[in-house]
């Protein structure tokens, strides 16, 4: 039997907890129940809250924990949930739980975050120097606040050195899953799923993110850059053109769009198509290849490589995902300029939305496709 605690928080999703605890309680059980046969639970579960006492959700229900942390004697695993985003707030009303979460990695338990709780383990101090994810939304700020951690907010889940962390309140499952098959093996993990009619652990939250082209800055020049990019996205644009357009040389423009953007002038204008491109398939445009070319890539299999790459998703994945969940306008297509980008006529090179380092850049070198 592998010992488990689930935490309660205060103001936490209530799933980051439940989650986890019927994804535990149903390994190795519920499969054979269901099919009447006999079956043994992989996993002593215990739930447990900082004081033994109760804990609140944000929409008014309660959760009963069967003892408080201090009452946990054996931990092989233990889970941390969501709370609230007020996290100044929150690690003051749950101070308690930093040396106890240190102790019982100290004793060789695995710690997971899920969501928002991995900065209970960045803040106490278990996260530095490891890989790390959490909710898309927040990374940024936990990348300020957690500077010596190394964030990944395009993953749902990592693991370093039996630290984990998922991303979002229902890759609760996931991690729980992911966790199974870990202890138990690749069969447990897969009837456990069949049974709770859930799926086996995704890789990737990107396809879910919904983030700014580029972090805030006062760079007036490169701010226009941008906005040219996001205007003629359609366009053959080079590094030329776009050097020429703010005042600067070449190298001094890639540099200074990278300063100011975080990205590289290419990755930005694959940022600005793919989310194009995203926004026609939550539409339900029905060809991959019309959408392709829309948005600047007239080979579709590269598009889709692309594509796949920022999102985790092939196309056809994401519209089935999302398609319905936000449909466009009819009149958007136009609206939003959905064109065909014509072909280079200038000599110049193109910018490569695949990306590259600095000195690539510079080079212009272009990729497959076009743009």
């Amino acid at each position: 039997m592998i010992d488990v605690t689930v935490l309660l928080l205060n103001d936490n999703y209530a799933s980051t907890a439940i989650g986890p605890i019927e994804v535990f309680h149903s390994a190795g059980l519920l499969w054979h129940q269901l099919r009447g046969e006999p079956g043994a639970p992989r996993f002593r579960v215990t739930i447990a809250s900082l004081d033994g006492e109760g804990v609140g959700t944000p929409y008014a229900l309660w959760l009963a924990p069967q003892v408080a942390i201090r009452d946990v004697k054996t931990a092989d695993l233990v889970i941390v949930p969501s709370s609230g985003l007020d996290f100044d707030e929150q690690f003051a009303k749950h101070a308690a739980l930093f040396p106890w979460l240190r102790e019982k990695a100290t004793q060789g338990a695995l710690i997971a975050g899920v969501c928002t709780g991995a900065a209970y383990l960045a803040e106490a101090g278990l996260l530095d120097s490891r890989e790390a994810t959490s909710h898309w939304s927040v990374v940024d700020a936990f990348r300020q606040r957690y500077p010596r951690v190394d964030w990944h907010p395009e993953r749902l889940i990592t693991e370093d050195r039996r630290m984990l962390c998922s991303g979002g309140v229902n890759s609760s499952f996931d991690l729980s899953l992911y966790l199974v098959e870990k202890f138990c093996g690749h069969e447990v993990a897969l009837h456990t799923a069949k049974a709770l009619l859930i799926n086996m652990p995704r890789a990737s939250q990107s396809g879910y993110a919904v983030l700014p082209l580029s972090r805030s800055h006062g760079d007036d020049k490169i701010r226009k850059a941008e906005a040219y990019l996001e205007r003629h996205y359609q366009r053959d644009v080079s590094i030329e053109q776009l050097a020429q357009h703010a005042h600067m040389s070449p190298r001094n423009f890639i540099r200074r769009f990278k300063a100011a953007t975080g990205r590289l002038p290419g990755n930005y204008l694959k940022a600005v198509r793919v989310g194009i491109a995203k926004e026609m398939l939550e539409g339900g445009a029905r060809s991959v290849q019309t959408v392709s070319s829309a948005v600047g890539y007239e080979d579709p299999a590269f598009f889709r490589e692309v594509f796949k790459r920022c999102t985790g998703m092939t196309p056809t994945e994401y519209r089935h995902a999302f398609a319905g969940a936000a449909r466009l306008p009819a009149n958007s297509a136009g609206a939003r300029g959905f064109l065909r980008l014509p072909a280079s006529a200038n000599g110049n090179r193109p910018l490569r939305p695949s990306g590259g380092d600095a000195q690539h850049e510079a080079r212009g070198l272009g990729g497959r496709g076009r743009g």
